[in-house]
């Protein structure tokens, strides 16, 4: 996936720092469902545990992972794939509709601020696009909107987790359609065609990228049928024409055009005439019934794939379309809350410090360091209470044992960084406030950043226009549920306050993060305080993009607040 990290360990460098000295193992029981999934990323413990505990089957593990959990978690056909998302901040899930629906209800279970989409472009779905812009090293295609599902069933129908009326609100799971542009990124790569804006071409999305994010989907003309243990490519099945050629079940994904595991000549199922398989990685560990039920997966859902666009008109008819569904696709993002959590969830398996994921995901650079703090101090392992693994309590790190002034001594940010104030929207959307200089950090996790505003505009329900040489001083405080930002002109004076509610704040060292909960309290330059946007958290509520809970932590926040100032 574009914007996710598939490697080939388990939560970091060494498969989430397990170091074998001591560390217990994970409890793999509860009651087996048909669904099985493959993990990785830096969330790979905590979710093994947790889906274990909803009796979904992991498979696939990497070595690290089975170690640590002392079990198998056998090489076979995985229903879903979770992947950390590049950027850390949660995973992408992508498979057969009730695996991915599976995952995406216990990944949401962790926290209140845990928030999930479904994406409107899903993985290997076909389109009809048409080319909108050409860049340096690709094009943009619009893909238009078919009826913004995936292939919820893994069979060419959709099943009762789709939202089978096509509006696009998610009544059909409870899962909403995150808002983006239907677009993607065509490599010139990925064609054997010279193509211009409003060319119509046939395409297929290959890696998909998270909502929050800056990246659009990767497109490519060669058409494939994806999997961790086979995926099927056609021949011919792109525009150009070109991409696979011959048959058989040979070859091996990344590797030459020959070899692939040993007992694959062994099989009693081929893949449709014209498409070859290219073997994964992971298929040299795999028995021959679990190759062979692979194959057969593939082989199915190539198939479908077939009859879906058998029928479909030429593109330059139909383009922009969708002509095949593809994989259900979802996005789960983790908010602070939601990453204590899933501390707990591996503090059951393994030594884990308070804000092991909440460091992780703040910077790669943080990786190692974790590991190394829990591979030499296993009693580091704090719960969200603070009290240490001996019963100890909380430290001067905080209320919830996260260091947060080790960490961003060591990481950043400190006085005079530069940072974005990253702001997440409930639709699975994400922009930047601005950048601003750090001009105070405090070790109890506050840090003061100002800002020179455009000059352009009026500030938000304040009802004040900005003026040249304004400057906004936000203040911003690790796990807070809100934070203030005064606006002053170039003279001093105070032109308003505006007090933002959201989930709970993370200081990270190139980034503050949060996502907007909408209601918010603004105090006007005369004194008076108003509370706004009530009816927007409503209707976010309603819209399936924030569940009640959080909704009413929202208000009793905003409450509060309107009530201190």
């Amino acid at each position: 996936m574009t914007g996710a990290n598939d490697g080939t360990n388990g939560d970091g460098a060494n498969g989430d720092g397990a170091n074998g000295d001591g560390a217990e193992t994970g409890d793999m029981g509860g009651e087996s469902t048909d669904a099985s999934v493959r993990i990785r990323g830096i969330y790979t413990t905590a979710l093994t545990e947790l889906l274990a505990d909803e009796g979904i089957d992991v498979v696939q593990a990497s070595p690290p992972i089975r170690e640590r959990f002392d079990a198998a978690l056998p090489p076979a056909p995985a229903d879903a794939t979770v992947a950390t998302t590049d950027d850390r901040q949660g995973i992408g899930v992508v498979g057969r509709g009730a695996a991915v629906a599976a995952v995406v209800d216990a990944a949401r279970s962790v926290g209140r601020d845990a928030l999930a989409w479904r994406d409107p472009v899903s993985r290997d779905a076909v389109y009809a696009g048409e080319v909108t812009e050409t860049l340096g090293s690709g094009a943009v295609v619009e893909l238009g909107t078919g009826d913004g599902m995936g292939d919820e069933t893994g069979d060419g129908t959709e099943d009762e987790t789709t939202d089978g009326d096509g509006d696009g609100d998610g009544d059909g799971d409870g899962l909403p359609v995150a808002t983006r542009e239907r677009s993607g990124f065509l490599p010139y790569s990925k064609t054997d065609e010279h193509i211009e804006e409003g060319d119509r071409l046939r395409v297929q999305v290959r890696e998909v990228a998270p909502p929050w994010g800056d990246d659009r989907p990767l497109l490519d003309t060669t058409i494939r049928v994806q999997r961790p243990l086979a995926t099927l490519v056609r021949s011919g099945g792109g525009a150009s024409g070109g991409g696979a050629s011959g048959g058989g079940t040979g070859s091996r994904s990344g590797g030459p055009a020959t070899g692939g595991p040993e007992l694959a000549d062994l099989l009693p199922t081929d893949p449709p005439e014209g498409w070859r398989v290219d073997w994964g990685r992971a298929a040299d560990d795999a028995d021959l019934d679990a190759l062979g039920a692979a194959l057969e997966m593939g082989r199915d859902r190539a198939l479908d794939l077939e009859d879906g666009v058998a029928d479909a008109a030429d593109p330059a008819e139909r383009a922009p379309d969708r002509e095949w569904a593809g994989d259900a696709t979802a996005w789960v993002w983790f908010g602070r809350e939601s990453r204590f959590g899933l501390d707990e969830r591996r503090r059951a398996v393994t030594a884990t410090m308070a804000g092991h994921h909440r460091t992780k995901a703040a910077t790669e650079r943080a990786t190692a360091a974790v590991d190394f703090v829990e591979a030499v101090c296993p009693g580091a392992s704090r719960g969200a209470d603070g009290s240490g693994a001996d019963g100890s309590g909380a430290d001067a790190s905080g209320a919830d044992g996260f260091p947060f002034d080790a960490v961003t001594r060591q990481f950043g940010p400190t006085a005079g960084d530069r940072v974005r104030i990253d702001h997440g929207k409930p639709d699975g959307r994400a922009f930047s406030l601005g950048t601003g200089e750090v001009t105070r950090r405090d070790p109890d996790g506050t840090v003061v950043v100002e800002r020179e505003m455009s000059g352009r505009g009026t500030y938000d329900a304040l009802g004040v226009e900005q003026q040249a040489g304004d400057v906004a001083v936000t203040k911003l405080t690790e796990g807070k549920w809100w934070y203030p930002t005064v606006y002053r002109g170039d003279d001093g004076e105070k032109r308003g306050t505006y007090v933002n509610v959201c989930t709970p704040v993370e200081v990270f060292p190139a980034a503050v993060r949060y996502v907007d909960l909408h209601v918010d309290v603004v105090k006007h330059p005369d004194g008076t305080v108003e509370r706004v946007d009530d009816d927007e958290l409503d209707a976010a509520v309603a819209a399936g993009y924030l569940p009640e809970a959080l909704a009413e932590k929202a208000r009793s926040v905003a409450s509060a607040v309107e009530n201190a100032l």
